[in-house]
């Protein structure tokens, strides 16, 4: 058995000696003994303190030991403290018939046998060892229930997420071996053609103008291509911490005007306008590189979900933050969509079909809070949405801490 705190014992008599008396005879290095004087303050003590055994004088000036058993008996804090009364009175008297009416468990009568005391003592001394050691037991194995629940949780938690890992692993496999083969289907194509051209000797083929229009097929597959390998190494520096930013004075409007006119043409193709709210020009300290990244990816999102309706960019600077906004008039996004569309691997679909690796939002959520911004989004179903990316205008970074 363990080490245990000492137990108690309270005896209750209105004379010091026989208090004194009675310590002696119980006292040892397992027990605390309480004295109380009277009635009243024996219940004191019983309040404070949880008793093995209480002794009470049967006659003491006030409140007597009977009365104090039976407020005892009917308090639920101390009902189940065992009582054993203590009397002068000869036994004609019957006080003993009496104390175990209010639930005593033994009548000593003076003057008491010393070893009868002890022994008593003893056992109620050890039976309190006893239920404190098996309630000890009992909240240890409690405890311990817990800690299996908790850990069963974790366990299954971790699996979830295992399998959810491993399940992402191979629709990412996947997706990158679809999103791969799509434009070195389109130049394997290409290329079959003009080796069938070179092969009929129709040089007519390879004339300025149908060339220039083959470099910019080619250039448009080749640069899907390395977007999409800089995508993936993107996520790989952001997860261990090595992505490179490097911030310097920008313009933001000239830099959006620039992203505007590139993407006017894309934009055209899916029928619509890109429109930049004109505004004061806006400098800050920024990777423009990245910083146009976002952009890029923002427009491009608006442009593949949008429905096909025009898309307007604009500019506030507020609080000594320069505010951009990409809105588009699209089908919106979902309350629960709105961040599980941040998270690596996640895509929205387009005529029902899923596109892209799911990376862009992510990353430039990344790339935002490099830059001590933030990028968040409002969206109404039905209604489009629109992101909004913060940057402070104040030079708040340096690239060490960009790529911690």
């Amino acid at each position: 058995m363990s080490v245990q705190e000492p137990s108690k014992l309270l005896i209750v008599d209105d004379l010091p000696d026989n208090l004194r008396a009675l310590d002696a005879l119980i006292r040892d290095e397992r027990r605390l003994v309480f004295h109380a004087h009277s009635g009243e303050e024996a219940l004191a003590l019983l309040l404070e303190h949880e008793f093995a055994l209480a002794i009470l004088d049967v006659q003491m000036p006030g409140m007597d030991g009977f009365e104090l058993a039976e407020l005892m008996r009917g308090t639920e804090r101390t009902r189940h403290i065992p009582i054993v009364f203590v009397s002068a009175a000869g036994r004609e008297l019957n006080y003993a018939f009496k104390g175990y009416e209010t639930g005593a468990v033994d009548f000593l009568y003076k003057p008491l046998d010393p070893d009868a005391v002890r022994g008593k003592v003893n056992v109620f001394v050890a039976l309190d060892q006893q239920r404190r050691e098996t309630q000890r037991q009992v909240e240890a194995l409690e405890r311990s229930r817990r800690e299996q629940e908790l850990l069963v949780q974790e366990l299954n938690a971790t699996q979830a997420e295992l399998q959810r890992s491993l399940r992402m692993r191979d629709e990412f496999m996947s997706l990158v071996a679809h999103e791969l083969r799509t434009p070195l289907n389109t130049l394997f194509l290409e290329t079959q053609m003009r080796t069938l051209h070179l092969k009929r000797g129709n040089l007519q083929a390879f004339n300025a103008e149908q060339m220039g229009a083959m470099i910019k097929r080619d250039e448009r597959q080749i640069k899907a291509m390395i977007r999409l390998i800089d995508d993936m190494l993107d996520v790989s520096r952001m997860k261990n911490g090595t992505l490179s930013v490097r911030p310097a004075q920008v313009e933001l409007m000239g830099m959006l005007e620039r992203v505007v006119a590139d993407l006017s043409l894309q934009a055209a193709a899916s029928g619509c306008a890109i429109t930049l709210a004109p505004h004061v020009p806006v400098s800050g300290h920024w990777d423009e590189f990245r910083i146009e990244q976002v952009i890029v990816n923002l427009l491009t999102n608006a442009l593949r979900y949008g429905g096909g309706c025009n898309v307007e960019v604009s500019v506030q600077v507020e609080g000594g933050c320069a505010r951009i906004d990409v809105a588009d008039q699209g089908k919106g996004i979902s309350p629960e969509d709105i961040e599980r569309i941040f998270q690596p691997f996640e895509r929205g679909t387009r005529n029902g079909e899923p596109k892209g690796l799911g990376l862009g939002l992510y990353i430039s959520r990344q790339l935002a809070m490099a830059h001590g911004g933030e990028l968040t989004v409002r969206s109404t179903p039905g209604q489009g949405s629109t992101f909004s990316l913060l940057l402070p205008c104040n030079e708040v970074v340096s690239c060490a801490e960009a790529t911690a």
